[in-house]
């Protein structure tokens, strides 16, 4: 019996036990809703949505268009992920919520589904995302792939089959077809570029796609993940893997309940040095600071750190996201890294770009990454002392989680930001509460 046979094989189990996924799979909601609207206006997402052809009945939220499922899943997706401010998994850094929702709502709003049908889905899909990624941790970044959009594919596929009720034979093939849509790699680093953006958008709708070819009778090879020329020998650089992540107690046990919710829309590995940063900018005054040197995973350098210069003078915005230096001084003369800190006219504050400069790293071979996001700063001042910041974990995350409350406030923030009014995000809130309870309706949010 091939893996992706395995997990078929446990879906009835996982439908049954999918309510246990409720709490997480409508934090989602509201947590890729927010986003959404707080980059319906950004240009990305306005070149996303113009440069699709095909019209539907489907949503892309905050817009008046309606798109087909494939469209409305690659907008949601794209406008999701834009800011880098959705969900993450500590163990495999992956974005689950910004592929599996938008290829969920869409299906569902094309199909009409039920709201169980939809639970289901994002609960299948986010679990085996999460899964996949600890069957081989940090090989697939290390070949040039972003991890979110090559699993983000298998994710949607599974989740979109799930949630049309396909069978086990056409649930194994809408994974089979998928392994040949995916891609997604992460040269975005070098510039700024744009591409990162889209890849959960690409994702989502390549699940569609493959599940819809699936229950038309195509057929995709059964040893998709585990193959010679398979999943992981293509994107991993090797077939070999831990199978157990992804399949024991896959339907019984959600690992995805453990999924994380960010503070700061930037990179995940940052996420707690910005912590650190922020302590440490109550005890010490700016034009004191000498130095800084931060302790990391040699895993996250060619990412964040590397090549040092550049991230220090970050050239637009978007790549600051991808600075640790500039993410920490943000930290420290702003006081936080949310989406203001992120502007063109922010990157160069004369203030950001002087500290970042004196930012600057040292490997720690026994750092826990990836199953742990630790955080470290240490400052030298210009009379010789130092103080330093350490978190073991990220905030946000299994150990210290955001509360539903803090995931409505992010909410409430990113429409605000995005120019929702009070009332259209009270409503969106409401929805959320009872959305799998019915079939999705979100026609009130296309504006």
């Amino acid at each position: 019996m091939s893996l992706a046979e395995e997990l078929a094989g446990a879906l009835d189990r996982a439908r049954a036990a999918a309510p246990a996924f409720r709490d997480t799979a409508e934090k989602l909601l509201i947590d890729v809703a927010g986003l959404c609207v707080a980059a319906r206006k950004m240009d990305y997402t306005r070149a996303a949505l113009q440069s699709w052809e095909s019209s539907g009945g489907c949503t892309a939220v905050g817009h008046a268009r309606t798109l087909d499922a494939a469209g409305a899943a690659f907008v949601n997706g794209t406008a999701a992920h834009g800011e880098d401010f959705d969900d993450t998994f500590e163990g495999g850094p992956v974005h689950a919520g910004a592929v599996i929702v938008p290829a969920v709502l869409a299906i569902s709003e094309r199909e009409k589904l039920s709201g169980a049908d939809a639970l289901a889905g994002l609960a299948v899909g986010c679990e085996i995302m999460c899964r996949g990624a600890l069957v081989a941790p940090k090989r697939i970044h290390k070949a040039g792939f972003h991890p979110t959009a090559v699993l983000g594919t298998m994710g949607a596929a599974a989740a979109v089959a799930t949630a049309l009720r396909l069978s086990r034979q056409e649930f194994v093939h809408s994974l089979g077809i998928a392994g040949s849509m995916a891609s997604g790699i992460i040269e975005y680093l070098a510039e700024g570029a744009w591409t990162k953006r889209l890849h959960p958008g690409w994702a989502a709708q390549s699940g569609i796609r493959a599940a819809d070819l699936a229950r038309n009778g195509f057929v995709g090879p059964r040893t998709v993940l585990e193959g010679t020329h398979g999943f992981y020998y293509a994107f991993a650089r090797g077939a070999e893997g831990d199978w157990t992540k992804l399949v024991d107690g896959f339907g019984s046990r959600w690992i995805a309940n453990t999924i994380a919710f960010k503070p700061y829309a930037c990179g995940t590995m940052t996420q707690p040095y910005v912590d650190c940063a922020r302590r440490l900018a109550k005890k010490v005054k700016l034009e004191d600071i000498a130095d800084v040197v931060c302790e990391t995973a040699e895993g996250i350098v060619h990412r964040l750190w590397e090549p040092l210069a550049d991230k220090q003078r970050p050239p637009n915005a978007y790549f600051a996201k991808f600075s640790q230096p500039y993410c920490i001084a943000a930290g420290f003369v702003l006081g936080h890294a949310g989406l203001e800190a992120f502007t063109e006219e922010r990157v160069q504050d004369p203030r950001l770009r002087s500290l970042a400069a004196k930012i600057r790293y040292r490997i720690d071979p026994a750092n826990p990454y990836p199953d742990e996001f630790t955080g470290h700063v240490r400052v030298t001042l210009k009379d010789g002392r130092t103080l330093e910041e350490r978190q073991p974990h990220m905030r946000g995350g299994a150990k210290e989680p955001l509360t539903r409350a803090d995931i409505e406030e992010k909410f409430r923030l990113n429409c605000a930001y995005g120019g929702w009014p009070a009332k259209r995000a009270d409503a969106f809130l409401a929805l959320a509460k009872r959305a799998f309870d019915s079939r999705i309706d979100l026609a009130a949010f296309r504006e």
